[in-house]
């Protein structure tokens, strides 16, 4: 098979795959705000491409890409705009519903948006047969990769690199300036306490000055290959 996408294959393709792996991953993005040098689909492209990837190495089905996800209320940022804790649940929810139908026994949700509530919406998705499991790539270790630490931040160093390696033609780097918050405002505003960062950061946190292909370019074969043998220890096929 040339491709593992759903969108790209008949119904008797997936039927006759499904019978010998019925696993399906599922990109689920938001579309936010990475500060004025980005673009506001970000998490959706990461996610996006590190599921392709890995769809193909592994030889695992992989459905479009969910592009909306759960971010702040009341985001001041023009175009940002998400889906309520609830509704992103219910809908996961009824897709996973109609997938399990066909024959899939196990979902694989792949996510590249750290926000609080938006991970708790997908953790808390489920289905009366099949296996749910949730993959934030962001919590893979990549701070060897990296000057900066990538906890600490949003729009700077990784996901500025991420987007220079994916799609350099999307990212303004004379927009970018670097903005660092102290600890605890940080933490208030990762964890969804704080709906936006100051005004004056223009909606960047971290130091997007740092940023690199070349480190984008580790961080994504890093976020794959963990995946990848995530996946492979798991069920010991498909590598």
């Amino acid at each position: 098979m040339n491709s593992y996408a759903l969108d790209e294959m008949s119904w008797p393709e997936v039927e006759r795959h499904l019978a010998t792996d019925p696993r399906l991953m599922i990109p689920v993005g938001a579309l936010a705000q990475h500060g004025p040098h980005l673009p506001l689909g970000a998490n959706v492209l990461v996610a996006e491409r590190v599921v392709t990837e890995v769809s193909q190495h592994m030889k695992i089905l992989r459905a479009p890409t969910f592009p909306y996800g759960v971010i702040p209320a009341g985001d001041p940022f023009s175009g940002a705009s998400g889906l309520g804790r609830k509704t992103l649940h219910r809908a996961v929810n009824e897709l996973l519903a109609g997938w399990e139908d066909c024959g899939v026994a196990e979902i694989i949700l792949v996510t590249a948006h750290r926000y609080e509530p938006h991970l708790e919406a997908m953790l808390m998705a489920l289905s009366s047969e099949s296996v749910t499991t949730v993959y934030d790539l962001f919590q893979i270790d990549v701070t060897d990769l990296l000057e900066g630490h990538p906890e600490m931040e949003h729009g700077g160093e990784l996901e500025t690199s991420l987007l220079l390696y994916l799609a350099p033609d999307r990212v303004r780097l004379s927009e970018a300036t670097d903005y660092v918050l102290e600890r605890r405002t940080l933490q208030k505003y990762m964890r969804g306490r704080m709906p936006t960062p100051p005004a004056a950061s223009r909606g960047t946190v971290g130091r997007p000055g740092l940023a690199s292909p070349e480190k984008g370019a580790a961080v994504f074969a890093r976020y794959v290959a963990t995946l990848s043998n995530t996946l492979y220890e798991v069920h010991g096929v498909g590598a």
